[in-house]
């Protein structure tokens, strides 16, 4: 059965960015809203642009059935062009990959996006030249191979009129002066010196305009192999102790060349081990930490168990949820990589010892480590505008390749990996684990993986600083030939108007007293005391996993060897370092002092937010984070507004210096899918153990027969 709404008659013309261009459409498309197992759904017209795929129908045309969190860039119905994952055609049921020319074309189309949004189409109420021209459209311009100045960026830069808020407070680490402001600001200053050897790239093409190295550091040094073998000033801890990052020598050389570049490292490596400095501890993570090719195969799996079209694929991945998502390994490289991170805490922290991460390019681990260690460390990191900041530092400046890791122009595969995206899984993993320890919440971090993907703003879509300055002159419409006006993804005015924007601040964030003058000093020795912590255990811990301390004893007598071996296999944590994580959890919380992860067993957990979101099957009625924060910022609209009542009756005006809150009425009716999708009605799950729904799946009117005892929430929530 197809329930339809009718075609529409009226003319709906897509709403056009500047510079974006429509390419090719199709009308008479009937879009599946693949809900609740039937084929309900909607006619409209599908386009395709320079810049996105885009579904138009009757509710296009209305503002009255907007969302309240409304990204003003990308519609609901809107995929950009680097969004696109995959293409699916069906042919007489069975699915296929589109790729490059097509000899025929499909009756329905699939599209898979990075954000893990599916579009189902139905194409056999279009006419047959239009099928054509929309397929091998959208095929053409999301999957083949771009030239970077065919980047809708470019199109965008050139004929967007420039009236943005700017910078938004982020520090872009473009200027000497940015990267001096950072080093007073960690201490870091008196063994460490901004440099300006790199200016016109003379040193590096993959480097950063400017950088900081210890003081003791040669131009000569940093010349010679083109800032290989260069210790790298990434971020200084309260006791004085740095945490650095090297690009490593390619391995394979002959026997010559490699003994220079031996001598050369242990020059550099007796320099900076020599008073002032502190005692160094190298950390190579290629061999420490999962390769990138395991971490893309990881995530890759991973995605798949979201990726899901229908109801029936839903509940058939339900049945064996736990083991799928064991198997994609992902969840334990997440694991793996914030165990480095405490790790390299413990050094800076409990040693007082330099930390110096090592990696081919150190423009990968190297960054996700150093950005999760000061998130870690350092609150101001945790912050929106520090956070900002810190992205800024060690990834769009410091020469993380996005263009490459993200493949926006599909040019290679090989080179594809999610290391951004681990980042923002890691950091997600801390927010709710220590939620008033940040100024954002996991909404920012959703918005930020999914502005991954829009190509107006060039904060994601370069590989080096170098490559950003070169493309940025060009023929631009406005200025005659002067360099394009590229936007940055921080200033969230471009795609949010206020009341969204309130989404992406945590209103139960713990916020920093400011100190007395008075009091000043007295205070900074306070907070130094409360991020030094002694190497013994004070207390056990209540939240220490399986075994208390108290009964340790007892069980290794009781089990022998067997249990010894357990806890002190391999994976375990050193006794320092377990030392140091127990004895961190065993006391109160300082939300602006050293947090450190809960990484035991089922504390790393999936970021529901951004992976269930577009599955009204997972949805939880009136639940999920969403529920509390709808209650949190009713409360303060309702303070907000007895404080303007407050100020009219003392001052007789209004005050105009009210921040804006969400209306959140009803919420009762929000779901866990909020604010990204409204409350949707869902398929129900047969009220029947597994086993027997599994062994009796094929029988329609068991697998559709409603039940008073349905589990909505199913197995995987």
């Amino acid at each position: 059965e197809i329930h339809i709404k009718e075609p529409i008659e009226k003319e709906v013309n897509p709403r056009l960015l500047p510079g974006e261009l429509l390419l090719c459409e199709a009308s008479t498309v009937y879009k599946y809203i693949q809900e609740d197992g039937s084929n309900r759904g909607t006619y409209g017209k599908l386009v395709c642009t320079n810049f996105k795929i885009s579904f138009l129908d009757d509710d296009s045309a209305s503002d009255d059935n907007e969302p309240q969190f409304k990204n003003k860039i990308v519609g609901e119905n809107d995929i950009t062009l680097q969004c696109v994952d995959q293409i699916y055609g069906v042919y007489d049921e069975k699915k296929k990959l589109l790729t490059g020319q097509l000899r025929k074309y499909p009756e329905k189309l699939i599209i898979y996006c990075k954000d893990l949004r599916v579009f189902n189409f139905c194409l056999r109420y279009t006419k047959e030249e239009e099928v054509k021209r929309i397929v091998s459209g959208i095929v053409h311009h999301s999957q083949t191979p771009k030239l970077l100045k065919r980047l809708f960026l470019f199109s965008y830069a050139s004929a967007a009129p420039n009236n943005t808020d700017g910078r938004n407070q982020t520090v872009m680490f473009e200027s000497l002066e940015d990267w001096r402001d950072e080093l007073e600001r960690t201490k870091g200053n008196v063994k460490y010196k901004a440099v300006t050897t790199n200016e016109g790239y003379r040193v590096s093409e993959k480097l950063p305009l400017y950088f900081v190295v210890p003081i003791c550091i040669s131009e000569e040094s940093i010349l010679k192999y083109e800032g290989r073998g260069i210790p790298i000033w990434c971020w200084s801890c309260h006791n004085g102790a740095a945490l650095l990052k090297m690009s490593s020598f390619p391995k394979e050389q002959d026997d010559s060349t490699s003994q220079m570049q031996k001598a050369f490292l242990d020059g550099i490596y007796k320099t900076i081990s020599k008073p002032p400095y502190e005692l160094l501890k190298m950390d190579d993570l290629s061999s420490s930490l999962p390769s990138l090719q395991d971490i893309q195969t990881a995530y890759t799996r991973f995605k798949q168990l979201f990726l899901i079209d229908n109801s029936t694929d839903f509940w058939a991945t339900d049945v064996k949820w736990f083991s799928l998502l064991e198997s994609t390994n992902w969840l334990e490289i997440i694991r793996r990589v914030l165990k480095k991170a405490i790790e390299v805490a413990e050094c800076l922290e409990i040693q007082h010892t330099n930390v110096l991460l090592i990696e081919e390019s150190a423009t990968d681990l190297c960054c996700v480590i150093s950005s999760l260690v000061q998130v870690m460390m350092d609150s101001y990191s945790r912050t929106k505008s520090g956070f900002q900041s810190l992205i800024q530092k060690e990834w769009v400046i410091g020469g993380h390749g996005f263009l490459d890791r993200c493949n926006h122009l599909h040019k290679s595969e090989k080179e594809e990996a999610p290391v951004f995206l681990l980042l923002l899984n890691c950091v997600w993993q801390l927010v709710q684990q220590y939620p008033p320890a940040f100024e954002f919440t996991e909404t920012y971090l959703t918005v930020l993986s999914d502005s991954l993907y829009v190509p107006i703003f060039s904060t994601f879509f370069f590989n080096s600083q170098h490559q950003r300055d070169t493309n940025k002159s060009g023929e631009s419409l406005k200025t005659q030939g002067g360099p394009f006006r590229f936007l940055t993804v921080w200033d969230w005015s471009v795609q949010f108007d206020p009341k969204a924007q309130a989404f992406l601040n945590n209103p139960l964030y713990a916020e920093k007293p400011k100190p007395d003058k008075s009091q000043r000093k007295t205070a900074r020795f306070k907070h130094q005391r409360q991020l030094s912590l002694p190497l013994t255990q004070a207390k056990p811990s209540t939240r220490r996993g399986f075994f208390r301390e108290e009964t340790d004893h007892l069980i290794k007598n009781i089990l022998g060897k067997r249990i010894g071996k357990f806890i002190n296999s391999s994976d375990e944590p050193p006794n320092s370092l377990r030392e140091f994580y127990d004895s961190w959890h065993s006391k109160p919380v300082d939300y602006h002092g050293l947090l450190l992860p809960r990484i035991d067993g089922p504390e790393i957990k999936v970021w529901a937010q951004r992976y269930l979101r577009w599955i009204p099957e997972a949805q939880l009625h009136g639940g999920g984070t969403i529920a509390t924060a709808a209650k949190i910022l009713d409360l303060m609209e309702e303070v907000q507004s007895l404080q303007v009542k407050m100020d009219e009756e003392h001052s007789q005006a209004v005050s105009g210096d009210v921040h804006s809150v969400p209306m959140l009425r009803n919420s009762a009716r929000l779901s866990s899918l909020f604010p990204f999708a409204l409350l949707q009605r869902q398929s129900v799950k047969p009220a029947l153990p597994t086993s027997t729904w599994k062994d009796l799946e094929d029988e329609d009117d068991l697998v559709k027969r409603d039940d008073e005892f349905v589990d909505l929430s199913g197995d995987m929530l």
